[in-house]
């Protein structure tokens, strides 16, 4: 049996997060707002939009729509600046190694990110070619945990959603996953990610006969 396998992009297969929290981070001081890691966890999956709106919430600021604007665009080109020196060790552990194994599967896999960058930084790191179809923030209009950019990867995939499993580092893509009958796999804290089916700490948790299991399970 096929199965789509969905893999998110930041936390997931590349460590972006860092890079993320210093560009908003840098954005958030220069309004006079402090900005901590654990407000940077609340932006994972959330759009480039919708994360500017909650740091001004969180300083209780308030700009014009031309300033709004600005600072996005700012904001990405510095974000840009630290991708551009990715590489292959920018990867996390094990990665490849389920990518591979679910190639020698002949499993169909997708990439499901909000990320407008996803194909420059799958570029970056030598990914590129491990996805049968990759759905970013290009092609999907309603952020996370709106389920859309899976349900476009299932169709993409031409699997239903049902026999999808999704790979998620943040609460709203779990629950993205969850809504439509999708298994979801979290990356990371346990206490944060308690909603997923399954919740690993890395990649180097999951072995073959969980793969195993995956292929020949099907979600009720």
């Amino acid at each position: 049996m096929k199965k789509g396998f969905i893999f998110d992009l930041d936390g997931v297969i590349v460590d972006t997060a860092k890079y993320h929290f210093l560009a908003w981070q840098n954005l958030a001081n220069s309004l006079g707002i402090s900005f901590t890691h654990e407000q940077n966890e609340q932006l994972k999956g959330v759009s480039r939009v919708r994360s500017l709106e909650k740091i001004l919430e969180w300083g209780n600021v308030s700009i014009s729509q031309e300033k709004f604007t600005q600072l996005m665009s700012e904001k990405n080109e510095e974000y840009l600046k630290y991708i551009s020196k990715m590489d292959t060790k920018e990867i996390l552990p094990d990665v490849p190694k389920v990518l591979e194994y679910l190639q020698a599967k002949r499993q169909l896999i997708a990439l499901g990110s909000a990320s407008k960058n996803a194909r420059a930084i799958l570029e970056k790191v030598k990914l590129y070619n491990r996805f049968h179809t990759i759905v970013d923030g290009t092609n999907v209009s309603k952020a996370k945990p709106d389920p859309e950019v899976f349900l476009i990867g299932a169709k993409q995939l031409g699997v239903s959603p049902k026999n999808c499993i999704v790979f998620e580092d943040s609460v709203a893509g779990v629950q993205a996953a969850n809504t439509v009958d999708m298994i979801s796999i979290g990356i990371g804290d346990k206490n944060i990610l308690h909603e997923a089916d399954y919740v690993f700490k890395d990649f180097t948790e999951i072995g073959e006969d969980f793969v195993n299991q995956l292929i020949i399970t099907k979600k009720v």
